[in-house]
């Protein structure tokens, strides 16, 4: 599979280039599905342009409209981030469609967990509306699933995936765009004496990939992660194993395409394997349990000598 970055902006014609000149490229190293960032053909409202005020959806549904074509050409699965137009006044959705080989759109996921306050003034809130379903969908046999950017935050989402035998899931970011004083400001807020001791200068530098790492060796799903490229980018795309290793990554700041190999009966390492069906059913612990007076009590010292029926209180040490 690729998983794809490339400069998104406002620019739908301009995005929709990039987008099927890498899925050829992803043709052409063989991949089966092309995996893009969150609303890289729209672009990203509030980050790549102020409001969808104006917006040209004619222009938008044309280029998509040439992205299934090619697909079709190809032969190639594709997970593209859009947005979605509503009717009335409503919002669209901020979502990812995923179109098989024969260029049709089997499914769309809408982005749940829209960052923002909750009078929807600020963040996503302010320019979508938010879904409300997972989506799934079979590739090659691999059962796949899709999330969007701040949904990374709630690993409930993660676990329903598991729970519905999800071993692929397709995570589209755009952590990107970010103007030099916004940059300047995270990195003031993490706290620049901190800065050596992570592995990203922002938020979503240090939080985005240790919480795919977690989510994958936690659930043991692959996951690939597009960004957009456009500077300033917090991150490079990149793909993470089952067992929560990551097999590629890109630079930021510069497009281009990551591939990478999904062999789910591959014997990756699993050590919740034997206890994580329990955990999804609230047994909240592994092994057997006992019934123990030590045990239960929870605030008292025992003395190697002594008995746990009919002891001494004067013996035990609290």
């Amino acid at each position: 599979m690729a998983t794809c970055q490339f400069p998104v902006d406002a620019d739908v014609a301009r995005n929709g280039r990039y987008v099927m000149r890498q899925m050829r490229s992803a043709r052409e190293q063989g991949a089966g599905v092309a995996h893009f960032p969150e609303a890289c053909l729209s672009g990203y409202a509030g980050s790549d342009f102020p409001s969808h005020e104006g917006f040209d959806w004619e222009l938008l549904e044309r280029v998509t409209r040439q992205v299934l074509a090619l697909a079709r050409e190809l032969r190639l699965w594709v997970v593209l981030g859009s947005a979605h137009r509503l009717a009335d006044d409503h919002k669209p959705h901020n979502s990812l469609y995923a179109i098989d080989a024969t260029g049709s759109i089997v499914d769309r996921y809408d982005k749940r967990f829209c960052s923002g306050d909750p009078a929807e003034s600020t963040g996503d809130l302010a320019h979508y509306t938010p879904g409300d379903h997972p989506t799934m969908f079979t590739i090659s046999g691999v059962r796949c699933g899709a999330l969007i950017c701040h949904d990374y935050r709630y690993p409930e989402l993660y676990r329903a995936y598991k729970r519905d035998g999800v071993q692929l899931i397709f995570h589209s970011y755009h952590a990107a765009h970010m103007k030099p004083e916004k940059v300047a400001a995270i990195r003031a807020a993490v706290g620049e004496d901190l800065q050596r001791l992570n592995p990203g200068s922002t938020y979503a530098g240090i939080t985005m990939p240790a919480m795919m790492t977690a989510e994958a060796a936690a659930n043991h799903v692959w996951i690939s992660c597009p960004n957009s490229s456009a500077r300033e980018s917090c991150w490079g795309a990149f793909f993470v194993r089952a067992d929560g290793v990551t097999t590629g990554r890109l630079p930021r700041n510069r497009a281009g395409v990551l591939i990478s190999t999904v062999d789910t009966g591959a014997a990756l390492y699993d050590s919740t394997a034997a206890w994580r069906t329990r955990a999804m059913a609230g047994v909240l612990h592994s092994g057997t349990l006992v019934h123990d007076a030590r045990s239960t009590q929870r605030t008292w010292l025992w003395s190697a000598d002594q008995t746990v029926a009919g002891e001494d209180d004067t013996s035990r040490e609290k």
